[in-house]
Formats: C-alpha cells, structure tokens, sequence
C-alpha cells in the first residue's frame, strides 16, 4: 500500500497531466469552457480514485531519462516504419508480404505489456491484433517490419520501463 504522502504526490501529477492535455488540445480559454474542462479533470480524477488505481502498485512509470529515451527511440522508429510503408506503397508493383507473428512480451506486468502492444500500433506496417496474458498477435506489411518485431529490441526496451 502506497503511503498517503505517494498517493498525494499521484493525485497531483495526474492532476496536473490531465489539465495540461486539456488546455492543449483545446486551445480554448473561455471561462465556460475553462469551467468545463476543469470539471471533466476533476470528473477523471474521480473516476481513477475510484477505481483504485491510487491504491494498488500496479506499474509505476515515473518520468525519467529512462523514458524519455524511449520516446526518442519510438519517435526515430516511427519515421523510418513511415518511410518504409511509404516506399512500398508508392512503389508501382506494391511489394508487400503481409505477415502474422506471435510474440511474447518481456514486461511483467500489464502495463508494460500494453506499452509494447501500443508501441507496435502506433509503428506504421504493424498492428498488434490480440493482447493476451503477454501474448501478442500482430499483422506486419512487410517480412521486414515482422523482422524487426522478432529481433526483440522494442520488447527489451519497453521492459527496460518498468525496471527500478
């Protein structure tokens, strides 16, 4: 159990997360829509406590070094698996050699495993079909992009996240 000093500290940083994204993306600064946007955080926050999420360890991704090479990494990954789809879709003959593979993921709990799963989705060429107990079942468009998924480097990055 988290003391309530950590559970405090959670609150706040979602919190704070959560109005950040809003002011953002809406770009709004109306007081209605100022009011609004500040009842939906708070309608959020609610919603969280009560599902326990501030009382359980489930998986603590705290922003670090850690993470934020990860996103640089995911980002650099993005561009080249855009690339690539680009150059097979520009290409007159379409050369494309649509795959299904398995993987397991590495992450130990189901956060992690989401996070590998959502990295995969958000790789142009992939999509992760199925998540189950670590299982994954994924569609690349390419042998190449399947490939890259089978030599485990995202797999051990993302469980990297989750180690103390």
């Amino acid at each position: 159990m988290k003391s309530p000093a950590a559970i405090s500290r959670g609150v706040l940083v979602l919190l704070g997360f959560l109005v950040a994204a809003w002011l953002l993306w809406s770009g709004h600064t109306e007081p209605l829509l100022l009011g609004l946007g500040a009842f939906s955080c708070l309608a959020t926050l609610i919603v969280v406590w009560r599902m326990g999420y501030f009382d359980r360890e489930i998986f603590a991704l705290t922003i670090s070094l850690r993470l934020l090479a990860y996103w640089c990494w995911l980002i650099k990954e993005i561009v080249k698996s855009s690339l690539a789809v680009a150059k097979v879709v520009l290409d007159p003959r379409l050369p494309i050699s649509a795959r299904y593979i398995e993987l397991k993921a590495s992450a130990p709990g189901p956060i992690g495993q989401v996070i590998f799963a959502n990295s995969i989705t958000l790789t142009p060429g992939t999509l992760t079909l199925d998540l189950y107990h670590g299982e994954l079942k994924v569609h690349a468009l390419t042998q190449q992009g399947a490939d890259d998924l089978m030599s485990g480097e995202m797999d051990r990055r993302v469980a990297k996240l989750g180690e103390r």
